[in-house]
């Protein structure tokens, strides 16, 4: 593992813990909070026990209370009934009036001193000799005792009706000394549920009489179906007889706002770990991106700092924001003293402040050249070096432009090497010219002896007749013009030569096409006719000029005038014709040299301007590499055609001068057909 990776680890294990925290810190609150809501309710729990144990305690005292009172009212009517003076209409007035006003006693029912009911109040069918308006009474076990004791007793409960129970209050009556029977209050437990225990009670509880064997007695309840929680049980004394109160506590609906605030806590808890996880998850993507960030800073860094091109940034006000090390070795200057600086740069020439400041102020403008420029600067040595700058917009993440961003190359060296090859190229091309010349030698030998031949002749014949004395001056007139004229045509065959071979910096100027193609024609005339071979000359009437070297130009036209007549070797004479063509077209100078020779074959055709590629068994291979160096150094194009009658026709196209010329423009020629 790299030192920036072992780091970027231990960094990210130092941070783990520092993450965890919070969601730690959060799950012990969660913890907490879970352990605060167990203790809220056992202690609601313990509450609730607490609350039910007194409102038991307080229903039981309040039915004791009751039948204390109810007690006490049947006693004062078995004390009214041992007296003498109580009629049996003041007994049934008192009975019918303790029934009404207590609604738990049911009856009132006169005994017999034999436990025989003797009178009911109110009244049942049966008639006075009734022996339980309901079914059997277990009243004799509470007569007896009340009879033995003297004291009240209660019976044990028993069925009252069809969906009731019942028990019994047997009090003594006692006239003087003597037992005179018994006074029996029947109290129905429902009834006594009904009316004694309170409705809040009800609403809350369910409270059940219960008989030793677990059979439910009465029940009162407000709700339809409980759902029982807890319950207490408490002794229902009296009546006793193993009797009890169940009181249970209904599930009822819980505190509503206390509810909703558990509800919001946990809800917000949860939020809260979701939003600490997201957060933390967050965290971790963000760590991640900024650790990829800083890999791809230091990858684009090295990347940039290996580079040989220099890099330079700059804002909308021209200031420099940035420098790449290239740019700084470069210049000679460090980044801290390049940053920041705004013009006048300190690598500006100083001769040369104002080009420079127009430059820079058209690449602000938006207007740099796509294809770039180029500008000479300063080393901080003070030596001067070439740069090209090519300039783009510089854009930042959200789209917006912010400034310029230059790519400088320092082309010093291939400047150099370009006008080494330049010089080579030129000596290249004299000595293809010096070549040409050498295999056209004895042609032009042959040319030039004619006139020579005819010279001497002429000045011959004017000696002898000078001599003889015989020649008029009118002969001697005509013979010394004919002697000029071949003098002249000698004149133009060497200067033609000296012009074609002579080393000369090269002369780009306005020309005419039409009398560079004349001057060819006339320089291979010989060569043509030795060979057997008619040139046919075809020029356009008023062709416009181009701008060119007359020399180059010639020497294009000289090697393919040269290499279709080659070309013909093998043609019968008859047939051997090189027709030179030139006429405008699309804005072009377009010249075509066609024979009618062998032709090219498809596999020479992709080598043929190949450099050191000829098909002549003593040729260089560099003419067609050269002449197509020359057209394209002329802004043209140079190529090739098969020719509709057999043999090719190499064509070359030059852009037509947009401006005449105002040093002499070239004479008009007609459309003609010269055979030379």
């Amino acid at each position: 593992m790299t030192g920036g990776a072992a780091s970027a680890a231990h960094g990210l294990g130092q941070r783990g813990p520092v993450q965890a925290m919070p969601i730690v810190a959060m799950a012990l609150v969660v913890l907490l909070f879970g352990v605060f809501l167990w203790v809220l309710h056992r202690s609601e729990r313990e509450e609730e026990t607490l609350t039910l144990i007194k409102d038991v305690l307080w229903v039981e005292q309040n039915l004791h209370f009751q039948l204390t009172s109810d007690e006490e009212k049947l006693q004062y009517l078995a004390e009214s009934l041992g007296r003498e003076d109580t009629t049996p209409v003041n007994y049934s007035v008192m009975a019918r009036h303790i029934v009404t006003v207590n609604p738990a006693i049911q009856r009132v029912v006169r005994l017999d001193p034999q436990g025989r009911p003797v009178r009911s109040e109110p009244p049942v069918d049966d008639g006075p000799a009734l022996d339980d308006a309901f079914g059997p009474s277990p009243r004799a076990d509470a007569f007896l005792i009340a009879r033995s004791s003297g004291r009240r007793a209660y019976s044990a409960p028993y069925r009252l009706g069809a969906a009731d129970t019942a028990f019994e209050i047997v009090i003594p009556i006692f006239r003087g000394q003597e037992f005179a029977g018994a006074l029996a209050g029947v109290l129905s437990i429902d009834a006594l549920l009904t009316h004694h225990v309170p409705w809040w009670f009800a609403q809350r509880y369910q409270l059940e009489v219960i008989d030793p064997y677990g059979a439910v007695l009465g029940t009162k309840s407000r709700i339809a179906m409980p759902e029982p929680r807890r319950s207490h049980v408490v002794p229902f004394d009296p009546p006793g007889h193993g009797l009890t109160l169940v009181a249970t506590l209904h599930q009822l609906s819980g505190n509503l706002g206390r509810n909703i605030l558990i509800a919001a806590i946990f809800a917000l808890t949860v939020s809260a770990l979701w939003s600490l996880w997201a957060v933390r998850r967050h965290i971790a993507r963000r760590i991640r991106a900024e650790e990829a960030l800083r890999a791809e800073h230091a990858f684009r860094k090295a990347m940039e700092d290996s580079l040989t091109v220099g890099m330079r940034a700059r804002d909308l006000d021209g200031r420099i924001i940035y420098v790449n090390p290239a740019f700084c070795r470069m210049v000679g200057w460090s980044a801290e003293e390049l940053v920041g600086a705004g013009p006048v740069m300190p690598y500006w020439l100083p001769e040369d402040l104002v080009h420079t400041e127009e430059v820079f102020r058209a690449v602000l403008a938006g207007n740099a050249p796509a294809n770039g420029f180029e500008l000479r600067f300063r080393r901080a040595n003070g030596e001067r070096f070439d740069a090209l700058i090519y300039e783009a917009p510089l854009i930042d993440a959200k789209g917006r432009h912010t400034g310029w961003m230059g790519s400088v190359l320092d082309i010093t060296e291939r400047k150099r090497a370009e006008e080494l090859a330049r010089q080579q190229q030129e000596r290249l091309q004299q000595t293809a010219r010096l070549i040409t010349m050498g295999e056209m030698a004895s042609t032009l030998a042959h040319e030039l002896n004619q006139p020579l031949s005819a010279i001497a002749s002429y000045c011959t014949g004017c000696l002898n007749r000078l001599q003889a004395g015989s020649i008029r001056p009118d002969e001697l007139a005509t013979a010394l013009e004919k002697l000029s004229g071949q003098a002249k045509r000698a004149g133009q065959i060497i200067r033609r030569i000296h012009d074609f071979v002579r080393k000369s910096e090269p002369n780009v100027a306005p020309c005419r096409l039409a009398r560079v193609l004349e001057d060819c024609v006339a320089l291979m005339d010989s060569d043509a006719r030795q060979q057997g071979v008619r040139l046919v000359l075809e020029m356009g009437r008023d062709l416009p000029a181009v701008m060119a070297d007359r020399i180059l130009l010639q020497q294009v036209v000289v090697n393919l005038m040269r290499n279709g007549i080659e070309a013909m070797a093998t043609t019968r004479r008859d047939r051997r014709r090189l027709s030179v063509t030139v006429q405008e077209v699309d804005g072009t100078v377009l010249t075509r040299i066609q024979d009618r020779g062998c032709g090219i074959s498809s596999e020479n055709a992709e080598k043929l301007f190949s450099p050191f590629f000829t098909t002549k068994t003593e040729g260089m291979g560099m003419g067609l590499n050269i002449c197509r160096s020359i057209i394209e150094h002329h802004q043209g194009r140079l190529w090739f055609e098969p020719a509709p009658e057999g043999g090719t026709v190499f064509l070359f196209s030059l852009p037509v001068l947009s401006e005449p010329s105002a040093t002499g423009a070239a004479d008009s020629h007609d459309v003609r057909a010269a055979d030379v």
